[in-house]
């Protein structure tokens, strides 16, 4: 049996602030964020599955990377919650979509946080492969299960 791998995009905006960097990515931003969301597995033979000769159902696929990242985080003001800001109420007031993340809101860990939020809600036969994050046109970070011990 072949191992396939599927892939969907997704694309949301967000801002966000990174406390104590020292570029200018310190001050709030936001960027246009492309998210490619790759699964791994074996295809359904059962004669009476409606979606055999499928990994996962592009369409489910969608649905999961939509509710548990792509609504939660689409045009969100993303801060870490250790940062000790005199103003968070003002800013949920400001930014009703204001999100507070246990860690510095930069690519890198978002993608991690983004596979952890994907891998349990994928269906036993599709296991999650890659999360691919780009911030900008030309800058992504990665996230592989072969990495990670999955």
């Amino acid at each position: 049996m072949a191992i396939i791998r599927v892939t969907k995009e997704f694309s949301f905006e967000m801002s966000h602030a990174l406390k104590n960097y020292n570029g200018a990515c310190k001050n709030i931003h936001g960027h246009s964020y492309k998210l490619f969301v790759t699964v791994i597995g074996t295809l359904s033979t059962a004669p009476d599955d409606p979606k055999i000769g499928m990994l996962i159902d592009f369409g489910d696929l969608k649905k999961i990377v939509t509710e548990r990242i792509v609504k939660v985080f689409d045009h969100a003001f993303v801060l870490n919650n250790q940062e000790e800001l005199s103003c968070n109420a003002s800013l949920h007031e400001m930014f009703s979509n204001t999100i507070y993340v246990p860690y510095q809101p930069t690519c890198e860990n978002l993608v991690a946080d983004f596979a952890q939020r994907i891998e349990s809600f994928l269906p036993a036969q599709a296991k999650l492969f890659s999360v691919k994050l780009y911030e900008t046109a030309t800058s992504f970070a990665e996230w592989f299960a072969s990495d990670n011990n999955r």
